[in-house]
């Protein structure tokens, strides 16, 4: 998984094209490093699976 890939997934849940999406463990790191970087960092919420997946979604308010 690339960076232009995740920013790709990022945006489509930032403009409601896809409601959540699920990271598996081992994407996770490459996953988290470039939604960080991003200004809505916390508008999005993951959800820890058991495994060490993970499951996001955009919130239209951020979270404190």
């Amino acid at each position: 998984m690339d960076e232009t890939m995740i920013n790709d997934i990022l945006n489509k849940l930032q403009n409601g094209d896809l409601s959540e999406y699920y990271v598996k463990k081992e994407d996770f790191l490459s996953f988290r490093t470039v939604l960080v970087k991003r200004d809505d960092f916390k508008h999005f919420r993951g959800i820890a699976k058991r495994g060490g997946d993970v499951l996001y979604h955009y919130m239209a308010e951020a979270r404190s």
